[in-house]
């Protein structure tokens, strides 16, 4: 199986930054797309950007300008830098992965257990 552990997250002042990061580990024979979600209270879980095995970033619009994905294949790492922190990002963020346990085998979604990230106004 696959875990993903994310860290970083906490309260932190409107306009302020957060870094948060994301470690894959376990009985991994390779990592396809990584993705950061986010749910806030009430609301669908939201996908804030991803990023390809070959790098290819997309950002959704609230991210777009504010937010960097960054990623180490060799590691199997990944990290989200967000910086001019709104009150509208406080959620709990997740982290995705599509991985394959063998070289055979299909690739399935893993999720982290999630990090609160609360912005105050």
């Amino acid at each position: 199986q696959v875990q993903l552990v994310e860290s970083g997250g906490g309260l932190v002042q409107a306009g302020g930054s957060l870094r948060l990061s994301c470690a894959a580990s376990g009985d991994i024979f390779m990592i396809n797309d990584m993705a950061w979600y986010r749910q806030a209270p009430g609301k669908q879980r939201e996908l804030v950007t991803s990023v390809t095995r070959g790098g290819e970033i997309n950002y959704a619009d609230s991210a777009r300008g504010r937010f960097a994905i960054s990623r180490d294949l060799f590691k199997n790492t990944m990290s989200l830098q967000m910086h001019s922190l709104k009150a509208e990002d406080t959620a709990v963020y997740y982290c995705n992965a599509q991985a394959s346990v063998s070289a055979w085998g299909t690739f399935l979604p893993y999720w982290g257990q999630g990090t609160q990230v609360t912005v105050s106004s």
